[in-house]
């Protein structure tokens, strides 16, 4: 099991102990560094910077998202950043939910997210193949556009630039049964929110292809109090089960609800969706919080750790802005 750093989103700003926190991972032989992007920071740009500052430690997103950008500029990105990375560079991609695709956005949520997302994953395919001009006649996505509004000369196109690799790795963000399934045929690999070393049935995992990646990611701490370690753990759970997401549609708390906390879950919503954040918080058991992550002291760590490698995940991606971590961690799994 190979391991990634995760550093996310910005919040305020930049957070700048994040370079250095890369280029220890470099040193200590992680294999990866991802980042993500909401309603804010862009996940390309500091995967550029941490790219110009370290030579091995390979780039991905997790996850950029496809309501940001049509496919043909996500491919640009990836193709552009692996040039000048030397050939590191993994594109993980997500729908996200109809909150920030509508309101951040500006564009409809689709009503059938598997055929969007097989027909995003195609365009970006045809680019990076470079075999023909891309075109596609799809529901959601069509090259040359051909609406009612069209000048009418538009032309399928090629890259002007010859991407450096043809099989660039894509990954998805994928929740559901349905979607799950799909990613194991369309892509090269599936980043799982929320993975439960313990509750593999969940995700109803098909029989996975030679090579596909499961890459969760999961906050990682090193620490004495394991309550007070599952701390950040509740805050973010708190956040995306009560407030990424509307009442009725949540895909946060719908997986929540599959992994046996549907009553929480519930509760959670209503506590955010009121106002009373921090009680939304403290409303998170400790128990999906704590199957969830690898918090407390090093000997405790190690042997959860090892629930983790025997299952399907062949990328651990931790998120942790401790170093002492980060070290103790890359000796475990040495």
């Amino acid at each position: 099991m190979r391991l990634g750093l995760a550093l996310g989103y910005w919040g305020r700003g930049p957070d700048p102990g994040h370079l250095a926190l890369v280029q220890e991972a470099e040193r200590l032989g992680y294999d990866s560094v991802w980042t993500s992007e909401a309603w804010g920071s862009d996940a390309f740009t500091p995967l550029t910077w941490y790219a110009a500052h370290t030579s091995r430690i390979r780039l991905g997103t997790a996850i950029a998202q496809m309501a940001a950008r049509s496919p043909t500029a996500t491919a640009m990105h990836a193709l552009t950043l692996d040039h000048l990375s030397s050939g590191r560079m993994m594109l993980g991609l997500g729908l996200s939910g109809p909150q920030v695709v509508e309101g951040w956005y500006g564009r409809p949520f689709p009503r059938s997210p598997l055929t969007a997302t097989r027909e995003y994953v195609d365009v970006v395919r045809q680019v990076l193949r470079r075999e023909a001009p891309v075109e596609l006649a799809g529901r959601f996505h069509t090259l040359p556009y051909r609406g009612e509004d069209a000048t009418g000369t538009g032309k399928p196109l090629k890259p002007i630039v010859h991407p450096l690799r043809a099989g660039l790795p894509v990954l998805l963000g994928a929740e559901g049964p349905r979607n799950i399934e799909q990613t194991t045929r369309i892509a090269d690999g599936w980043l799982p929110l929320y993975w439960s070393p313990a509750r593999p049935d969940v995700y109803r995992l098909p029989a996975l292809p030679r090579g596909f990646v499961v890459a969760p990611l999961a906050r990682a701490q090193v620490c004495d109090d394991v309550a007070e370690g599952l701390l950040p753990v509740k805050a973010m759970l708190g956040f995306y089960i009560g407030g990424m997401g509307h009442a009725a549609r949540n895909f946060h708390a719908d997986l929540m609800a599959r992994m046996g906390y549907a009553e929480e879950a519930r509760r959670i919503q209503d506590l955010f969706l009121a106002g009373r954040r921090q009680e939304a918080v403290l409303a998170v058991p400790d128990a999906f919080a704590d199957e969830i992550s690898l918090v407390g002291p090093r000997a405790r760590i190690a042997e959860r750790l090892e629930l983790w490698r025997a299952g399907p995940v062949t990328d651990l991606l931790v998120t942790s802005p401790d170093l002492h971590t980060l070290r103790v961690l890359a000796e475990l799994n040495a």
